[in-house]
Formats: structure tokens, C-alpha cells, sequence
């Protein structure tokens, strides 16, 4: 007998239904040599302290740090929980292999594998890889299912983020909390979290700090067409009109013209975090809310693995591509342009060495459920209209800039024409055909066609109207969950570039799956709240922080150097061993300067 273990029941009946084990049991589906039972997600943990310890149960300083000289882990105390571990326990001793079926990834990888081990299971063990759950998808991984020690980094890398987070916030919880906390309140700390409410803090007060600059802009205006001085702005606005007086009365002279034509790239596919902020800017959903609902598209089968941190896919998928287009009948308008030719092929969307365990979000070209809700609907056209997009031609303009002088001064001025709109046409409020609401951004912000020039003439000139055009510097705005994600993404770095965001995530925060998780922990401690779409530290969390001298523990740089070798550790080129004792330095650093400061703040 084969016994495949999934992660949840609804992704059992959809194996079972494939593989012929078609008869329910209490825990399990049976049939054709197969059991396929199931877990709720996580159904063990890492021991609390107390378990190691009997000492450790009471929190006291002199017990810090609390470090196991070997973890373990525990069923979750659940009678639900313990009901159906007793059944996967059972099926495993009658098993003669196993096949491991949770969600293809670290996190999935981790969930089984404690399960099989808290089972003792001592058979062979294989493992369903797949990035989505169609039918056709789960045949094909059935007939390439991987050994077992393949994923082997994987679990280990999921076991150090497990450990290293139970060892840093566990204890620096405890260490805050007894040191800083006014009357017992709890302080959390956590190995991303605090890095992450760093972030909010830091930013929130560089925008109270802020102190506003004025400057003015020399313009002239000529045949209508507003040219920009090439003079740095003026700091006072004297200075500027003394200029004005200067050049009024000379002639503007046409010194050159120059046109360029130029191509945009359609906007990357989307990974799990760039659809977050997508849907953060376009909706207002939050990252949760994001992450749950393109988890229920793919549960669906109609969207590929949500839990991903690549915009690329690989070459063999690129053959399935016309067939998942033709699937998205709902887009048929879209679609039609694409018939009859040869489906470009990009190398900013098939790249194999940009693809580890799986691959951008993408339809699987399955059809539409009509059971499927509004934020669905809408997660999901932002998926399909990303997907079609990168195989329409690249939009194309031609950009004109005319150089010109007054006197010594010189200005230009430049105009960009859309000369084909390409891919800009599947955004094209008119024929986007899902619903949309009135408020919604429906032109995309990649859109910019700027404006066309008359036609000048090299050497000609004329009378023009100068001015002074007054700027004052703005402060950089509050954090949305979306920017707050892409903060995270980068370690704190401000990235448009997308080519230079897909370089700095590896050393980013985080994982894609559990950045959202991290935030609404800052909500639940009371960290931060929301104030329409901004995120606002509250004075808990600017005080935590504050009183956090230890730039290990909040620093987003060096949390993710921490994330680059776990990352690493899944690669097989960063031993565990080296990445834990690191934390347990860490933390014994962070212990010692706590118990140091006798300045008896409290919070």
C-alpha cells in the first residue's frame, strides 16, 4: 500500500479522484493500492521552553538566554489534531512507501516532514512536486515523482528559520519584556518583525523631522512648448528674477533636435509579493488578504502555486502557453490578436537559471468557476491580463528633444509619442473585461504618452516668456502594506528598477509566504495601525524600538544577510550548523548588552 499525506482535505479529494482512491474513510480516502490522508497544516511545533526545562517555564533574567542543547517537537495540543495524526500514524506503519504531497515548498517541506518523523516513519519516501493543482498537474507529477533526500536542503533550510526564530524571539521576547516592560506588559520581539516595524518607525519619523526646502525653476515658454533651464534651481527666488531680467529680451535660439525612438517591455510576471502590491495599489487589499485569496485560486486549480519569489518561468512551460491562452475565455478580446502567429518568447519572462523551486503565478488556463467571489474575480484578472501581456509586442515611442539657448542660458524641452501602443492595449480601460470599479486606477501607471512637439527648426528663433516655477521638497510618504512589502522585498531599499529589485531579494526579509503573516503581527501587538491606506507606528512601537540599541535586532540589512543564507542553506552551499551557532552568538550578544543598561526605561 502507497499512503500519500497532503496538507489539506480539499487537496486529498482532488489526488484521490486522479490516483482511483475513491472511498471515504474517517481520515483518508482508499483505493486502487492507495490511502490519501491529510494534515491541517502545521500539526507539530518546536517544544516551548518548559518542555527542555521545568526552569524555564517562569520567566526570569537569569535564565536568558534559554538555548536547547537539542530541539524537538510536539504534536499541537488539539483534539482534532491528535485524532488525525493517530491516523496517519496508522496508515504509515501499514504503508510499504510514502509519498510526501504538501505544498511544494520550504514551508510544506517542513509541515510533512516533522509529521513523518513525530509518526516515526521508517519507510521510503517519495515526493509529488507540482505548481498547480490540475488534473494534467497531478498526473504528470505522479509520473515524476522526486526521492525523498532531493529536497533534503530544502527541510533544512525551513528547520534553521524555525529554530533561529524560536531562539531570537523567544528569548529577546522574554529579555525586553522583563527589562522594559511596565507592569509586566509584553514587549515581542522576533528575528523579522522587528526589523520590520524598524522600517515604519524609521520612516514615520523622518517624515515628522522633515523640514520643507523651497526652490525655484528657471522655464521659458516658446511656440507654447515649455522649455526647462539647465541651471541648477535657485535657492531664493531673487536670484531667479534677476535671471528673468537677464534673458527676457533675448531671442530664443534652436540649437539642435534630436528624436529617438524607444521600446517598453511589457511589466514582469507577477511573484507572490509584486502581486500584493499590485493588489495593495489598485484595491487597498492587504497582504493577507492578497496572499488568502490567490491561495483559494489556486486550490481552485485555475492559478498556479501562489508562494513564489520569482517573475520568470522556464522553457518547458513555454510550449503550454498557447493552450492556457486559449483557456482564458473570458479574455477572448485579448487573445484573438495572439491566433495565428508565433507566441513571442522573452528572455525577461523564459529564464531557467531565474527559476529554483517554482515558477511566476500564472493561469493554468483551466475555466472559470461561477461560484468564485469579487476579490477573486479581481486577484485573478490581474493575473491573466499580466500573463497575456508579456506575449504582445513591446509598446513603442518616439521621444524628441530640442536643445536651445537664450544668451548663455541654456533650456530643452522633450516630448515622447506613442507611436504603438503593443501590450499597453490589454490595459486600455475600455476593454478590460472584468468588472472594475469607478475609483480603480484602471490605466496602469506604466502609461505615459506624453505630449507632441511642433515641428522646430535648427537656428530658428523668436521672443519667449520666462518664469520661475516654485518647488518645495515633500517628505517621503507614510508606508502602504504594498510599499511596506517591497521594503521588506529589498531589505529596506527604494527600488523601481525591476531588474535591480530581482537582484537585492536575496537578501530581502522574510519569505514571500510569511511577510504578510509578519505584518499582521505588528497589528496584533499594537505595533502599528493602518490609517487608510498608511501604516502609522504607535508610540509602543516607536518606544520598542527606541530602546533598542542593538543594531543586530533591527537592522533589515543584516536580517537580510540572515535570509541570504538560509537561502543559501537550500542551495547546499551554506552549512545549518555554521547559520545556528551564528544565532545563538547573536542572542547571547543581545542578552549581554540588555543586562548592562541600567538606565531602568520602561515601556
Amino acid at each position: 500500500m502507497i499512503v500519500c499525506i497532503t496538507e489539506k482535505p480539499s487537496v486529498a479529494g482532488d489526488i484521490a479522484k486522479i490516483i482511483g482512491a475513491n472511498t471515504r474513510k474517517d481520515g483518508y480516502y482508499e483505493g486502487n493500492g492507495y490511502t490519501v490522508t491529510w494534515t491541517f497544516g502545521h500539526l507539530c511545533e518546536l517544544k516551548e521552553p518548559a518542555d527542555y526545562n521545568p526552569s524555564w517555564k517562569h520567566w526570569s533574567l537569569g535564565q536568558l538566554p534559554m538555548i536547547p542543547q537539542r530541539f524537538g517537537i510536539k504534536l499541537i495540543p488539539d483534539r482534532g489534531i491528535e485524532h488525525q495524526f493517530n491516523v496517519i500514524k496508522t496508515l504509515i506503519e501499514q504503508a510499504d512507501e510514502v509519498i510526501n504531497c504538501g505544498d511544494a515548498g520550504q514551508e510544506g517541506e517542513l509541515i510533512q516532514r516533522w509529521v513523518m518523523q513525530k509518526a516515526g516513519c521508517n519507510k521510503p519516501v517519495k515526493r509529488l512536486w507540482i505548481s498547480s493543482l490540475t488534473d494534467d498537474a497531478i498526473r504528470e507529477g505522479f509520473n515524476n515523482l522526486r526521492p525523498d533526500i532531493e529536497l533534503k536542503p530544502l527541510y533544512e533550510a525551513g528547520l534553521c528559520r524555525a529554530i533561529g526564530d524560536w531562539i531570537l524571539g523567544i528569548n529577546a521576547t522574554r529579555l525586553y519584556s522583563i527589562k522594559y516592560g511596565a507592569d509586566r506588559k509584553m514587549l515581542s520581539l522576533g528575528r523579522v518583525q522587528t526589523p520590520t516595524l524598524a522600517l515604519v518607525v524609521k520612516r514615520q519619523a523622518e517624515i515628522e523631522n522633515f523640514v520643507p526646502k523651497d526652490s525655484w525653476e528657471l522655464k521659458t515658454v516658446y511656440r507654447n512648448v515649455t522649455f526647462s533651464s539647465t541651471l541648477k534651481p535657485f535657492e531664493r527666488q531673487e536670484k531667479g528674477v534677476d535671471m528673468i531680467e537677464k534673458i527676457k529680451d533675448l531671442p530664443l535660439i534652436i540649437k539642435d533636435i534630436s528624436k529617438k525612438k524607444g521600446t517598453e517591455a511589457p511589466p514582469k510576471l507577477f511573484d507572490l509579493t509584486s502581486l500584493q502590491v499590485e493588489a495593495n495599489r489598485k484595491f487597498g487589499y492587504g497582504a493577507d488578504e492578497t496572499l488568502k485569496t490567490v491561495q483559494s485560486l489556486y486550490e481552485k486549480k485555475v492559478s498556479t502555486y501562489p508562494r513564489v519569489d520569482t517573475t520568470y518561468l522556464t522553457d518547458d512551460i513555454y510550449p503550454k502557453c498557447g493552450n492556457i491562452l486559449l483557456g482564458l475565455k473570458e479574455y477572448s478580446g485579448y487573445i484573438e490578436p495572439l491566433k495565428g502567429r508565433k507566441l513571442k518568447k522573452s528572455k525577461k519572462v523564459f529564464d531557467n537559471s531565474k527559476v529554483t523551486d517554482h515558477h511566476a503565478i500564472i493561469p493554468t488556463g483551466q475555466a472559470l468557476p461561477n461560484n468564485l467571489s469579487e476579490i477573486e474575480r479581481r486577484i485573478f484578472d490581474l493575473i491573466a491580463l499580466r500573463f497575456i501581456s508579456v506575449f504582445y509586442p513591446d509598446c513603442t515611442f518616439e521621444q524628441t528633444t530640442v536643445n536651445a539657448e537664450v544668451g548663455k542660458v541654456k533650456f530643452k524641452a522633450t516630448g515622447k509619442v506613442i507611436l504603438d501602443r503593443g501590450w499597453k492595449v490589454v490595459y486600455d480601460k475600455d476593454t478590460t473585461p472584468a468588472d472594475r470599479s469607478n475609483k480603480e486606477d484602471t490605466d496602469d501607471n506604466t502609461d505615459g504618452t506624453g505630449t507632441e512637439m511642433p515641428p522646430f527648426t535648427k537656428g530658428e528663433s523668436g521672443p519667449h516668456t520666462p518664469k520661475l516655477v516654485k518647488r518645495t521638497t515633500q517628505p517621503p510618504k507614510y508606508y502602504t502594506e504594498g510599499s511596506l512589502l517591497k521594503a521588506m522585498e529589498t531589505a529596506g531599499s527604494q527600488v523601481e528598477d525591476e531588474d535591480l529589485r530581482e537582484a537585492l531579494k536575496a537578501n530581502g526579509i522574510g519569505r514571500p509566504s510569511t511577510r504578510a503573516a509578519i505584518i499582521q503581527i505588528l497589528y496584533k501587538r499594537g505595533y502599528i495601525r493602518k490609517e487608510r491606506k498608511s501604516l502609522r507606528a504607535t508610540q509602543a512601537g516607536i518606544d520598542l524600538i527606541s530602546i533598542i540599541k542593538d543594531e543586530l535586532l533591527k537592522s533589515a540589512e543584516l536580517t537580510g544577510i540572515w535570509e541570504n543564507r538560509l537561502r543559501r542553506i537550500e542551495r547546499q552551499d551554506y552549512s545549518p550548523t555554521e547559520f545556528l551557532n551564528q544565532i545563538k552568538q547573536m542572542i547571547s550578544h543581545i542578552t549581554y548588552n540588555v543586562l548592562c543598561d541600567n538606565s531602568n526605561i520602561k515601556i
